[in-house]
């Protein structure tokens, strides 16, 4: 029988100092809607895809959650325990049992790290500079220095005219060499307000000579204001020469013991990796380009400006152990100061050794293999052999890749559908979708739809189902037709959050509203006794 847990023994746990992870198994946008602080995304449907980088210790205590009475959360404790879970419990009523408790409800993606940043605007007093004022210096002829804090998959879509990417922990590190005149104001932006806040106060609190301030709501500021963003910027800050990272190493020392920010040597981090009783997380905090050129075996990539936004998408298990790769001292130091803040209390920058900083350990060069848990490979079906099918119709498609992803181009005739419901969309596509004697699986990259395929085959007994070889990937690459658009979708589109920017047709209200939710969490979160953040002097 699965394991239960009440609201109140989970807020009891969740106030102690063992480690737990709290999971909702919902798809992620309905974990929107409103979730416990704590929880953190991990859909049924994608979830050997995600429970070994979130939960990598099979010991490690787990409550899953739903929104109560669903189904979803046992059908997860069964696969979890397939998987080798040991200690994993359900929450009684889900969502609606923890309210019914009066436990508090989030809206929200990333909540504790969004709760975090208003928390340290209002703590520290974090200054800022609303759009109007930062355009009339640009048309005055002034040259303000902006940086934009995100990773440059969102500067390069849409950023502040001028702008160079400088992507969160990036920020103390580059700072330097970009701003060598102290009269340069920095201003520093992301798409709303949590990136702004925090890499403007790194660089106060690293205290570099020029006045620093966050762009207010950043880019949907900028654009709400009636202002147009540049599309395609390129402009990307450049590592430090030797006088400016000497200044960040001197900038991230002060910081470092301010901040109380621990340290490990190689050998107590490799003593800890092998600790049956603990977890551990080893997240280098470098730029992509410096972690695909060599990594430490098994560390994953978590730049840490999106480490510090998106906690709850690295970090599972309340109360791990965690250790930071930056041989420099720079990312990895700012990162731990404010995971530090965040209340994180087992957090340490691993000492660098030797001329590069790894030796004595194994290195990988290109990117981490994705840890997907308990594959077993499908039967699957080439793009071409697919695309000679799709003419006769005797195939039917079934896209399982995000509803976003869908509506951007999918294979012509496909229908979409998500993994934890495919039992829906077989009753959506009866009479619709032709008995043909094949079902193909697909998704981005072609490991969802394997997982799919058993349980597929389960669904429709009467067809041969396959995977596509490569998935939608390996589609796209052979220039065969596309559609575009959510014809033929077999649920509701919710499987994942929609970003303002992805309503195209009512983008202002809902940047609005995303902004507005941003700055109340500072009042909700005093509703909820089990947040404590950690202010240093």
């Amino acid at each position: 029988m699965t394991r239960r847990v009440t609201a109140d023994a989970l807020r009891e746990r969740l106030s102690a100092s063992g480690e737990l992870a709290l999971l909702d198994v919902r798809e992620q946008g309905v974990h929107y809607r409103g979730h416990p602080f704590f929880a953190c995304s991990a859909p049924l449907s994608r979830l050997e895809l995600v429970i070994e980088d979130l939960v990598p210790r099979r010991a490690a205590p787990i409550v899953l959650l739903d929104g109560g009475g669903e189904g979803l959360a046992e059908r997860a404790a069964e696969r979890l325990a397939a998987l080798g879970y040991a200690a994993v419990s359900v929450l009684d009523g889900g969502c609606a049992g923890w309210q019914a408790a009066g436990g508090e409800l989030f809206s929200g993606v990333n909540v504790p790290s969004k709760a975090f940043g208003e928390f340290v605007e209002h703590r520290f007093g974090t200054p800022r500079i609303p759009a109007h004022e930062l355009k009339r210096l640009q048309d005055s002829g002034a040259k303000p220095l902006v940086l934009d804090a995100r990773p440059y998959e969102e500067f390069h879509r849409m950023s502040i005219p001028g702008g160079v990417d400088a992507p969160g922990a990036e920020l103390v590190y580059r700072v330097h060499d970009l701003a060598p005149d102290p009269d340069t104001l920095v201003v520093v932006n992301c798409a709303g307000r949590t990136r702004s806040i925090i890499g403007c106060q790194s660089l106060v609190n690293a205290g570099i000579p020029n006045r620093v301030v966050a762009l207010k709501d950043g880019t949907m500021g900028w654009d709400l204001a009636g202002f147009q963003c540049a599309r395609g910027a390129t402009a990307a800050a450049p590592p430090p020469g030797a006088a400016g990272l000497a200044k960040a190493q001197s900038a991230a020392r002060r910081v470092a013991e301010r901040f109380g920010v621990k340290f490990a040597s190689r050998a107590t981090a490799q003593a800890w990796m092998d600790d049956p009783d603990r977890t551990l997380y080893l997240l280098d905090v470098r730029s992509r380009e410096e972690f695909l050129a060599g990594h430490i075996h098994g560390a994953r990539h978590a730049p840490g400006g999106q480490l510090v936004q998106a906690a709850d998408e690295f970090v599972g298990v309340r109360n791990a152990r965690v250790v930071l790769v930056d041989p420099a001292r720079v990312r990895s130091v700012m990162t731990a100061s404010w995971l530090n803040q965040m209340g994180w209390p087992d957090v340490h920058v691993l000492e660098p050794e030797g001329a590069d900083g790894f030796l004595g350990w194994e290195i990988e060069r290109g990117p981490r293999p994705p840890r997907v848990a308990g594959l077993v490979p499908a039967h699957t079906i080439p793009a071409a052999e697919l695309a000679r099918r799709l003419s006769p119709a005797d195939v039917v498609v079934i896209d399982l890749a995000t509803s976003l992803r869908f509506r951007e181009r999918h294979v012509p005739g496909a229908w979409w559908a998500v993994r934890s419901r495919l039992a829906a969309a077989r009753e959506a596509m009866s009479g619709s979708a032709p008995r043909g004697p094949r079902r193909v699986l697909t998704n981005q990259d072609a490991l969802l739809a394997q997982h799919a395929a058993p349980e597929a085959a389960a669904l429709w007994p009467e067809s041969d189902v396959r995977v596509l070889d490569g998935g939608n990937a390996a589609w796209f690459a052979t220039g065969a037709p596309v559609e575009t658009g959510l014809q033929r979708a077999t649920t509701a589109l919710d499987d994942v959050w929609y970003k303002p920017y992805d309503h195209a047709a009512d983008y202002e209200r809902h940047a609005r509203a995303y902004l507005d939710w941003e700055v109340a969490l500072v009042e909700q979160i005093k509703r909820d006794p089990t947040i404590r953040f950690r202010a240093y002097d």
